[in-house]
């Protein structure tokens, strides 16, 4: 029997919290995270254990990263992996909770709103600029363009729906409901944006 196996993430931005005790779950049948992986884990099998996990959002510079891993160790949280800015952590059930009160959980939040958009703003902005070039071209280039703003709209979309998600993750904690539901017209939104993009490629 294989003593590695990966499972799928939910997408932090859009469940956390489910995917935080999805591997709990695991961790009691045995098998605990060991490293993030595209879209999910990879999980190592070991001996049955109680573990509660939770992630932080943070950009280290190198000199830094002792220091913040020691604060956590102190306060009982063992590091297990980190990917980029995102830093997954596990503790015995009785742990103290990572974000106990209303301004450190705003505030992590606020660090996965800046990591995720830094990525996605320019990269949206990007897939506009190419669609637009390709609907003012005409020829192999619009061709060309047309076939690149599809591949960029491809990865575009999650993106830019993620950032979404993290925002509205953010809006909840700060008790922000306009914000929180003006985030359910977007899905909408997009639908309508696809079908004219459909449309422009059709005709």
């Amino acid at each position: 029997m294989s003593q590695r196996k990966y499972i799928t993430s939910g997408g932090l931005a859009f469940s956390e919290e489910k995917d935080m005790e999805k591997l709990r779950r695991y961790s009691l049948k045995g098998w605990h995270v060991s490293d993030f992986k595209f879209m999910g884990y990879t999980l190592e099998k070991g001996v049955s254990s109680d573990y509660i996990y939770s992630v932080d959002y943070r950009s280290l510079k190198v000199e830094e990263e002792e220091e913040y891993f020691d604060f956590f160790s102190s306060a009982g949280w063992s590091h297990v992996t980190s990917e980029a800015n995102i830093h997954l952590f596990r503790a015995n059930p009785d742990t103290k909770p990572i974000y106990t009160d209303h301004d450190t959980t705003v505030e992590k939040y606020e660090n996965s709103v800046s990591l995720t958009k830094n990525f996605a703003i320019p990269f949206v902005f990007i897939t506009i600029l190419v669609w637009i070039g390709a609907m003012l071209s005409s020829g192999t280039l619009e061709s060309f363009l047309l076939v690149v703003a599809v591949i960029l709209s491809v990865i575009a979309l999650p993106t830019a729906w993620t950032v979404i998600a993290t925002y509205n993750n953010k809006w909840k904690v700060e008790g922000r409901e306009k914000l929180v539901n003006l985030i359910k017209v977007i899905p909408v939104l997009l639908l309508l944006v696809s079908v004219i993009i459909l449309l422009f490629v059709i005709c």
